[in-house]
């Protein structure tokens, strides 16, 4: 269940992430209840989003960006400008990575805790369309979704474990990841990250292609 996050809105450290969920529904002309009837969360849950009350999960981050047809750098990390999604839109418009600083120091990146015990960090100075190079800490008992709910979405993604211990289910095989393990795997078979351990899992993300179609959130028959 997602969990509120009071206080946190207007904190330095957390993107305008309600603000740019709202100009984004409002420039495509949903309502708050048609938006949530979409994603089948409640439309109070997407107003507290909007409000800085809460923050969604990793799934529900999922189908936001899915169903509102923009980046997840465009929902997270940027001013709220747009980029198209589709590749010939994408190869038309300006690329805001262009003339950034090609150093992202550490105590600068920026970062988002999702409600499901996950925080990301962009380890890119600016929006890099296409490409998501993320830091990724999944808290003791974190996971990307709910134990029956898996994502699935359009790219491929490469994992690499820093430490801590990670199950990563891909369709009905669970693979466990310790420190110095990586994986590759095709983002449109459902999947599940999971922190199995009693540490925190540090790990390395990136994911090519995730910015275009994506198919929605599967539900595996039996899972694992």
């Amino acid at each position: 269940m997602e969990r509120a996050l009071a206080g946190r809105a207007g904190r330095p450290d957390y993107p305008q992430i309600g603000a740019h969920l709202r100009a984004r529904r409002q420039q495509l002309g949903l309502s708050l209840r048609e938006l949530a009837d979409r994603l089948g969360v409640s439309a109070s849950l997407i107003s507290q989003i909007e409000r800085g009350l809460a923050n969604p999960s990793v799934s529900t981050l999922y189908a936001l960006v899915a169903e509102l047809d923009v980046s997840l750098d465009d929902l997270l990390f940027t001013d709220g400008r747009f980029l198209p999604r589709s590749a010939d839109e994408s190869a038309a418009a300006p690329s805001r990575s262009k003339g950034a600083a090609p150093i992202q120091r550490g105590q600068d990146r920026q970062h988002i805790r999702l409600a499901s015990g996950v925080i990301w960090e962009r380890l890119t100075t600016r929006a890099e369309p296409g490409v998501e190079f993320l830091y990724v800490i999944y808290e003791v008992g974190g996971a990307s979704s709910s134990d029956d709910s898996y994502q699935r979405h359009a790219g491929h993604e490469w994992g690499y474990v820093v430490s801590g211990v990670l199950q990563v289910t891909i369709g009905f095989d669970a693979h466990v990841l310790e420190s110095g393990d990586s994986i590759s795997f095709d983002s449109t078979t459902p999947h599940r990250l999971a922190n199995i351990g009693d540490t925190p899992v540090h790990a390395i993300w990136f994911v090519l292609g995730r910015n275009v179609s994506a198919p929605e959130p599967a539900r595996p028959s039996t899972p694992r």
